[in-house]
């Protein structure tokens, strides 16, 4: 399993261009926040650092969160009105990936590890900022619960902490509408995300993500029958942000690997051009590859890979182009955030969007019956691999699957 390293773009000639051009396009695109004092900061110090919020576990069966921060970004609790958040919010998402409004009555349940006490202020906070509707524990919208569905909740990480924060906020900028459950499992062990998986369809969820891997063992397959094969359940699981190379349980047949892109606004007609998020921008990269362990589902084709391949689709995680979140445990509010651990929950929102998964299907599939309707990504590589595995191109490729979401019609069957 690749690990992800503290990246300094501003030390390296051949990264310095590319921090450039990216910190050009978040703030050409208005992205960047507008307070003069952080605009200085990021005109003099171009680098781009990266820090991994949960550090990778070597033990097999124990999963580490896939959020990465950017720490050259200053942090800021308050706002004002001509110094809004830095990183992409709801609107760039929904324009981006032409997202419509829906999702009414829809729950999509977040799994992590670990307590979040801050949870539900924290979601207040980012969608009071936006504009999106109250979601909290009074009016329904939000609910909180261990992996045993009560109140026990876990022992609080500052960590597993902001990758919730990253994933409700996620679910909130793609899908508004949509009721957000969060299920906190009592560990990282697989064992205790899988039942928090289980708990989360038990308690109604039809789309669920997972923001964590670890490495693949021989495993994997008996916890896919376990805890992954939910027929009509939508399950995104991010493909890992250590560049080329497979992760579980992005692997699993039964759900959605979701890889990364680098989002940024260009003159199109669409508005925005992607890239795969490879070892130029911030952190290491998407996750993507063949997997050692898993049967290759039968609606994958690619023929450069015997076992299933990751990933199937993708959405912005370059923290280059990262997305504004906010996190008050044992973090300063404001922050910019990537990693595969946004795409995920992006993913989940848009399969919200898209409605219900039809009774007993695998949606999994269902982008696989629907490509046109998806923004095919072909330009950037995660790696050198040498093959679409870690290169991408027209169609399929591994680091951004069969590409990113235009509308809902590839997530519904």
């Amino acid at each position: 399993m690749h690990h992800i390293r503290t990246s300094r773009f501003g030390q390296r000639s051949a990264g310095t261009a590319s921090a450039l051009v990216s910190l050009l396009a978040l703030v050409t695109g208005g992205l960047l926040a507008a307070a003069p004092s952080a605009g200085a900061e990021q005109a003099a110090h171009p680098a781009l650092d990266v820090k991994q919020l949960c550090a990778a576990q070597a033990k097999p069966g124990v999963m580490h969160c896939l959020a990465l921060q950017r720490t050259d970004v200053k942090q800021h609790r308050g706002l004002t009105a001509d110094a809004a958040p830095s990183g992409l919010g709801p609107a760039d998402l929904q324009k981006a990936y032409n997202l419509p409004s829906g999702g009414a009555g829809a729950t999509v349940a977040i799994v992590d590890a670990q307590d979040d006490p801050n949870a539900e202020s924290d979601l207040a906070a980012y969608r009071s900022q936006y504009g999106l509707p109250a979601c909290t524990t009074a009016n329904g919208c939000f609910k909180k619960a261990d992996q045993n569905g009560g109140t026990n909740y876990p022992t609080a990480d500052a960590g597993w902490a902001g990758e919730i924060s990253l994933d409700v906020d996620m679910v909130s900028a793609a899908c508004p509408q949509c009721h957000i459950l969060l299920v906190e499992a009592d560990s990282a062990n697989m064992d205790d995300l899988g039942a928090a998986v289980n708990r989360a369809v038990t308690m109604g969820a039809k789309y669920v993500s997972n923001s964590y891997g670890g490495s693949e063992d021989s495993s994997d397959t008996a916890a896919d029958s376990k805890y992954f094969n939910h027929p009509g359940v939508a399950i995104t699981v991010s493909s890992g942000d250590g560049g080329y190379g497979v992760e579980y349980p992005a692997a699993s047949s039964y759900v959605t690997a979701v890889g990364g892109t680098s989002l940024k606004q260009d003159s199109s007609t669409r508005g925005w051009s992607e890239s795969v998020w490879g070892s130029s921008g911030g952190g290491d990269g998407a996750g993507s590859g063949c997997s050692a362990y898993e049967a290759k589902p039968s609606w994958q084709k690619d023929s450069g890979c015997a076992k299933r391949a990751v990933a199937d689709v993708s959405a912005v995680a370059d923290p280059a182009t990262g997305l504004a979140v906010y996190d008050t445990y044992q973090a300063n509010g404001w922050n910019v955030y990537g990693g595969t651990s946004a795409s995920s929950p992006i993913i989940a929102g848009v399969y919200a969007l898209a409605g219900a998964p039809s009774s007993g299907s695998t949606p999994s599939s269902f982008p696989y019956a629907h490509t046109s309707a998806l923004n095919d990504v072909t330009s950037g590589a995660n790696g050198s691999c040498g093959t679409y595995l870690c290169t991408a191109g027209s169609g399929y490729d591994g680091p951004t699957g069969l590409g990113t979401p235009n509308g809902t019609a590839a997530f519904t069957g």
